[in-house]
């Protein structure tokens, strides 16, 4: 099976084998890398780091996707390092990303036995064995089904901002009910969507404010942050059609409510 980096200089792209760190970037209680990768912030991301994990010449970052499967992100030069001006304690590098290998990332799947090191230098046993070239790079995925969706709340975000066409086409023409589940407490959050835009329109709601004017969300993010809205996990529970009524669907959120134990010990 061919390795990343043999294939990577068989392109042309030149590699400093002897100063090089593969970074496998994972989620780090704060972000998950495949949703800053969706979004296009991947190398600002990587460049904002704790400690001096890059002092080598280039790093080959690679994206958790689960289940020993990393998606290849860019070889870069690393230029420069300093404190960073907005945490004084953490380093912000300069780095730069190769030349040749354009329509390489986002493309690429390899294989790496996990281990708990983010940070390894490379050496020739560590093949990086190729398991996939995809025909385009990795983007959100097309909307998978009412049955199927849980996402993030970043990936939430992206799918909004860019209002992603088989999305926006799903759940701008269905009523229904969702879940919201914290994932840091697994507590729960019932809500209906009866307007003309369905879940789209609420979804656009949580996405730009993580609360979409729910008190007890309000609450929640004024006692942990802004930031805790990154735990928000979002997914279908039922649908309707858009000429149910109101009361119908009042109805329905009422039992999913109750089922759930979300009065009591959640979120509702």
């Amino acid at each position: 099976m061919l390795g990343l980096v043999d294939f990577l200089i068989a392109g042309g792209i030149n590699i400093d084998t002897g100063s090089l760190k593969v970074h496998l970037a994972c989620w780090n209680g704060y972000d998950e890398p495949i949703d800053v990768f969706y979004a296009g912030n991947f190398k600002s991301w990587q460049e904002w780091q704790n400690r001096r994990n890059f002092s080598c010449s280039h790093v080959l970052s690679l994206i958790d996707l689960g289940q020993n499967n990393w998606l290849f992100s860019g070889v870069y030069k690393v230029l420069d390092c300093n404190p960073h001006p907005d945490a004084p304690d953490d380093f912000l590098y300069s780095t730069k990303l190769l030349p040749k290998q354009g329509d390489m990332i986002g493309r690429i799947i390899t294989y790496h036995k996990r281990s708990r090191a983010s940070y390894i230098w490379y050496k020739p046993e560590i093949t990086l064995p190729i398991v996939e070239i995809r025909r385009e790079k990795m983007t959100i995925e097309e909307f998978p089904g009412y049955n199927s969706v849980v996402i993030s709340h970043r990936s939430l975000r992206i799918i909004t901002r860019q209002k992603i066409a088989s999305w926006y086409a799903a759940l701008a023409n269905i009523k229904g009910i969702y879940l919201i589940t914290d994932t840091s407490t697994g507590q729960h959050y019932v809500g209906k969507a009866s307007g003309d835009t369905g879940i789209w329109q609420r979804w656009c709601a949580y996405a730009k404010t993580g609360h979409g004017g729910n008190k007890q969300l309000k609450k929640l993010l004024r006692m942990n942050g802004e930031e805790h809205m990154n735990h928000f996990q979002y997914s279908i529970l039922e649908i309707a059609d858009t000429h149910a009524s109101d009361n119908d669907i009042l109805a329905r959120e009422s039992y999913w409510m109750n089922a759930l134990g979300s009065r009591e010990f959640g979120l509702n």
